[in-house]
């Protein structure tokens, strides 16, 4: 029977200082691994019940030394795990154990930014010289010179791709459904304090975790307890306030749903021109108003498909990761959607 080992990475990214004031020359970030004598991108094997974007942050951040954020997603790759090291790796075997590897755009955040988000994203232990002994950073014509993988000279083709496209100008902007919260027909209260679960907490508890491989610096939510309580464990973890919108509640909604898109689109612009990456967080039938207009701003079909047209939308306790960059007449469009589910055990 094949074994599949999982391991998650990414292509960090930034600029490299400019004197004239103007953005400076791309650069890419490269890991020596003296066991292979090999240059490749930063890497790893997920942990126990670890998500792979969670382990791409962990190790990209293990291997580098520089705490990053997720960006757009790049590509998968798979190779047999006695490849490791080699040149040229086999994309298709016969080989009982493969190696699959998810990769994503990273960016550095800075050393406060990281310690506000340590208790919501957990350990990070730098990688000993013996596993990474060299950090470089190249221009991406000097990075394909220099990697030894063909299978990683490919992902930066992809990468290359997505930085013509605009993905740089691309910022987290994540639509959190709320847990799951108890039923309507036993709750006795106020409709707008209905709270969530105790397994919708235990959703909401497993997401801050997720939520802070994007590290979210402006969390907004409709003001209804069980949209609250959804945020609640990551806006204490990370010493944040949460923004009450009203326009995002169910009655809101219902009333007029043009306003509700409006506040929600105002947030995603803001997102955006601010570099702000933001967590906001609805209702069902919000987010299925919301999906109806995002479906026309995606990029491609291919993506407006993956904004489910019927209920319910997302479950509960989850959240997608949106990320829109700015068109030349002021409006978005959206380049990149990633399913963000908590892993509960």
């Amino acid at each position: 029977m094949r074994r599949i080992v999982e391991a998650a990475g990414g292509i960090v990214y930034r600029r490299r200082a400019s004197q004239d004031g103007n953005p400076g020359e791309l650069e890419v970030c490269l890991v020596h691994r003296p066991k292979y004598d090999d240059w490749s991108w930063p890497k790893g094997k997920l942990d126990a019940n670890e998500s792979h974007r969670h382990a791409a942050v962990r190790e990209i951040s293990e291997e580098t030394g520089l705490p990053v954020v997720l960006g757009p997603y790049l590509d998968d790759v798979e190779y047999p795990l006695s490849d490791e090291g080699k040149k040229n790796r086999k994309a298709k075997s016969t080989a009982s154990v493969l190696k699959h590897v998810k990769f994503w755009m990273a960016t550095p955040i800075s050393t406060e930014d990281d310690r506000k988000r340590s208790a919501a994203f957990g350990p990070v232990h730098r990688a000993d010289v013996g596993e990474i002994n060299s950090v470089l950073w190249l221009t991406p014509a000097e990075a394909r010179k220099k990697l030894t993988h063909s299978t990683d000279k490919d992902l930066l083709a992809v990468f290359m791709d997505r930085i013509s496209e605009g993905a740089e100008q691309a910022v987290a902007f994540l639509v959190v459904r709320h847990g799951k919260a108890e039923a309507r027909k036993a709750w006795k209260g106020e409709e707008a304090h209905r709270p969530i679960t105790p397994r919708g907490a235990a959703y909401a508890f497993a997401l801050s975790y997720e939520l802070a491989c994007f590290n979210p610096t402006r969390l907004v939510s409709s003001p209804w307890i069980r949209c609250l309580e959804t945020l609640d464990m990551f806006s204490w973890q990370t010493h944040q306030s949460i923004v009450h919108l009203p326009q995002l509640t169910e009655d809101a909604f219902a009333q007029n749903p043009h306003t509700s898109w409006e506040c929600f689109y105002t947030e995603m612009l803001n997102a955006v021109r601010s570099g702000t990456p933001t967590a906001i967080c609805m209702h069902r039938p919000v987010i299925g108003g919301m999906f109806e207009h995002m479906r026309g701003i995606c990029a491609t079909k291919s993506l407006a498909k993956q904004l489910i047209a019927k209920t319910p939308y997302m479950a509960t306790g989850t959240a997608i990761a949106v990320f829109a960059i700015p068109k030349s007449d002021g409006t978005l469009t959206i380049i990149d959607l990633q399913k963000v589910v908590p892993l509960v055990y």
